[in-house]
């Protein structure tokens, strides 16, 4: 998927995964309840990042983003030293 949006330097561009809505055990959960995910999957890099790739899952701090909302989707902006895992 091309990205409206090229990010810069070690700029990355990334959509947050779904909150899950449900447990393992099948428990429903509100929305009120539901914890605000902080994996996404990796949608573009800049020049200068050198640990992430197109399609890796991160995982990044949670208040460290630039979130915003570009035809529907919603994309968020982090540093490369903001993220601290990729998940396997």
């Amino acid at each position: 998927m091309d990205t409206p949006i090229k990010p810069l330097g070690d700029r990355v561009v990334a959509v947050r995964e779904e909150a899950k809505t449900q447990t393992a055990s099948g428990i429903y959960l509100p929305d009120s309840s539901k914890e605000r995910p902080v994996v996404a999957e990796v949608k573009a890099v800049g020049g200068d990042v050198k640990n992430v790739k197109v399609g890796d899952k991160i995982v990044y701090k949670e208040y460290s983003t630039t979130d915003l909302k570009i035809d529907g989707t919603e994309y968020l902006i982090v540093r490369e030293e903001d993220i601290l895992a990729t998940v396997v």
